[in-house]
């Protein structure tokens, strides 16, 4: 396996909105989308590393705090 990296940059914001709808995502069944496994464990495993680096998802308030995440994200109209 390659050991080469690569670094993306995300705001907290987006952080949780990422992995709020990784989690979602990889939830449901949803092989039919990807052309090979090792798509799906690519998304497992970032889901996996946001979660270790984001505080937010343990905290009672989560849910509020996700409703102000994606607000911050979202196009303004």
């Amino acid at each position: 396996m390659n050991k080469e990296t690569i670094n993306i940059e995300l705001s907290k914001d987006e952080a949780i909105v990422f992995f709020e709808f990784l989690g979602r995502f990889n939830n449901i069944e949803n092989n039919s989308i990807f052309e090979d496994q090792s798509e799906q464990r690519v998304l497992c495993d970032i889901e996996c590393i946001l979660e270790k680096k984001l505080t937010e998802p343990f905290r009672k308030d989560y849910s509020e705090i996700v409703k102000v995440a994606r607000e911050n994200v979202r196009d303004e109209k």
